[in-house]
Order: structure tokens, then sequence, then C-alpha cells
């Protein structure tokens, strides 16, 4: 059985494929949503990152077709609808969730690479709207799925560079790297410490069974309100502050004490000491987590700290996180974490808490009840379980 990857949903996914299409797909393509462990605002900063890849994936059963249309159907995804486009309609600025279809078929023929038409039904576990990459993850998962069935031959990062030209020029979001690069290129168990500046990427070890752990992942359920505004203001006040500075990204600050005294307006200040501590924080986890000097148990005490650090910077000094999102860490916290922050780019979404093997639902109970006695709405939850990158699944 392909790891982590539900059976029955890949046999349910073939035969509406049949069923819509007339004959059996040629295969089965997965692509994970991702969950950022560490670096928050740091990816257009040139900085370091970590995520992992979910065990909740992007389905697509697909199969070649003699002419260049593609048909696109989805039974969790926009409204069930099938839509079909040309070589024609492929132009940037389609509307829809067909354009981070339509996109990938763009780039890749962009590219120079020849990509005829296809069938593709798709499904997906990965919740649309909290912070987890769900955009990605339908992104690499076709890409993947075109790439076989036209027998490309594309390396690993440059499928996730071709993801997100997709959705920068053709879907017409700004997005970085962090996500496609997630998608594409983590392994079970690990997490991925990933450069933005020149993309070198490494596997981190996360062996949370072995540490007796688990991480819970908590949506709060927050809509995101004014967050294109927001992310558009922290992201010209980090690019002014490094003009001030004179350094190409504040990835290159290597003297905090001394930024911070050049800087004379007390919000940029912040904004450049949660930038330069969080990419502090990514790299001691990294070094944490790779020494096998350590237990797992011991290497996860030591990251503990800077997840909450991490939330405290987000919260006092980048100033994104909101009041469902504070609830939830301080509460999973008093509940028996570890460690527990905001994951994703902030004003809602999702927290993740590193607690004791099973106790994960115990400590989501926890943030509920304290979310209905102060009058928010439920939250879900699930394990963030470490999961393989895009690839084509067992038959």
């Amino acid at each position: 059985m392909d790891q982590h990857v539900d059976q029955h949903q890949q046999q349910l996914l073939r035969d509406r494929s049949t069923q819509l299409f007339g004959r059996l797909p040629a295969g089965v393509w997965a692509a994970p949503g991702r969950v950022n462990l560490i670096g928050e605002h740091t990816d257009y900063n040139d900085g370091f990152v970590m995520p992992f890849a979910l065990a909740e994936q992007t389905l697509v059963a697909a199969s070649p077709t003699a002419d260049e249309h593609w048909t696109v159907h989805s039974s969790t995804i926009g409204d069930g609808e099938t839509v079909s486009f040309g070589p024609d309609e492929l132009v940037p600025g389609m509307a829809g969730w067909q354009a981070y279809v339509a996109g990938i078929v763009w780039a890749l023929r962009e590219a120079g690479h020849a990509v005829g038409g296809a069938e593709l039904m798709i499904s997906s576990t990965v919740p649309v709207g909290a912070g987890l990459s769900s955009s990605a993850a339908l992104e690499c998962a076709v890409l993947t799925a075109l790439i076989d069935l036209y027998g490309l031959e594309i390396e690993p990062l440059d499928r996730a560079i071709l993801a997100r030209r997709c959705e920068n020029e053709f879907v017409g979001a700004p997005t970085g790297l962090m996500d496609q690069a997630a998608s594409t290129l983590c392994t079970g168990d690990h997490a991925l410490f990933f450069d933005c500046r020149d993309y070198a990427h490494e596997q981190v070890p996360l062996e949370l069974a072995a540490a007796g752990l688990e991480l819970l992942v908590l949506d709060t359920r927050t809509p995101h309100a004014h967050v294109d505004g927001e992310y558009a203001a922290r992201r010209r006040s980090c690019e002014e502050a490094a003009g001030i500075l004179g350094v190409p990204a504040l990835r290159d600050v290597d003297d905090l004490d001394a930024a911070l005294q050049k800087l004379t307006d007390d919000t940029m200040r912040r904004r450049v000491r949660h930038v330069v501590t969080e990419n502090e924080r990514v790299l001691l986890a990294r070094t944490v987590l790779s020494d096998g000097s350590r237990t797992p148990a011991e290497r996860f005490a030591a990251v503990a700290p800077l997840l909450d650090a991490s939330h405290a910077s987000m919260r006092d000094d980048f100033e994104i996180t909101v009041p469902t999102v504070d609830l939830a860490v301080e509460t999973a916290r008093r509940a028996g974490a570890l460690g527990a922050r905001m994951t994703g780019g902030g004003f809602g979404g999702c927290i993740i808490a590193l607690v004791p093997a099973g106790t994960a639902d115990s400590v989501a109970a926890a943030v509920a009840t304290a979310f209905a006695d102060a009058g928010f709405g439920a939250p879900a939850h699930f394990l963030g379980v470490p999961s393989d990158g895009a690839r084509r699944l067992a038959a």
C-alpha cells in the first residue's frame, strides 16, 4: 500500500474517471499539501523555511488524448463541474479553479515541453483556504501526471519552478517557491530545509513516533480578513528596510543590534527583528533535528521552544496573528503541548502543536471548548503526518 494513501479513495477516483470518460485512466498521481514547521515571512526575504508534506493530498486520475484538448472534472474542488479547454484558451488570467490546471499545461508548453491533450479526474483532501497549500497540491499533481503521460524528463526542483510559474504568471498569485517545493521535493518522515535564495535543500529527519510525539494541525477556520493588503505592507516594509540597511535582502543582516540602531521607524525595526530571528530559528531547528548525538525526544525538546518563540515573534513583531490563533496556541500549551505556533502567512488559518502521542484529540478538544467559551466558531483538526511529495501511485 502506498504510504498514507487511502486505497478506497484511489479506487473511487478510478471508477469516477472510468464512468465519465468511458475508459480506465492510465494511472493515478498524488501531490500533498504542506505545513510549515518553522520559518514564516522569511521566503521573500531570501531566507530559510522548513515545511513538510502532509498526508492530505490531491489525486489526479489521468489519460492522454489524441487531440490538443484538456477535459477536467473534480468532485471536491469547485462545483463538481466538468471543464474543457484548448490551446487557444491557454491565456494567463483565466478565471476559476481550472486555471491551476490550464496554467500547468501553459507552463510546460512555454518551457518547450511537448504536452498533448488529457482527460483528468481530480479529488482532494487538502483543506481549501486553511493555508495548507491546496493550490500547490493541485498544480503539482497535474504536473506530475502530465510529465509521466508524455514521458518528459524534468528534474524535481525544475518541476516546482514550473508549478510556481503557473501560479505566478498564469493564475496571478505572487507566491514564493516554498509551497511547490514542499509538494514536489518532500519525503516521508522528514521536513524540507529550503534556502529561498539559491534553492539549496536537504531532508531533515522528523522522528515524531520515536520521540513519542504527534504534530497536531488545528484549523481555526478564521476568515483571512485584509490579508492581501497586510501581506503587501509587510513585504514592502522589509524591502524598504533592506534598502536602508544596504543589503540585498534581510537574510543578509548579520548584526541585528547594529541594524536596529540604523532604523528610525519602530514598526520597521520590529519587522526586521522578526525576519532575522526567524531565520536564526530555522537554522537552529535544522541543526537540532539533524543532531544524531541526541535522541529524537531530546531533539524535539530543543525544537519546541523555537516554535513558541516563532509565534511570539509573529504576534508581537510582525503582527500577523489574530485572537482565534493566539487563543488556540495558548490553550494548546496549557493542555499539554510542548510547543505551538501559527503556521502560514497569518491573519487566520492553522496552528501546529507538538503534543505527546495519543493526546492530540484531547488538546484539540480543549481548544474547541476555549473557542466556544469565547464565542468563536468550532475549529477543525487532524494529525500532521510528514509524507511523500508528488508521485505516481501504485496500481
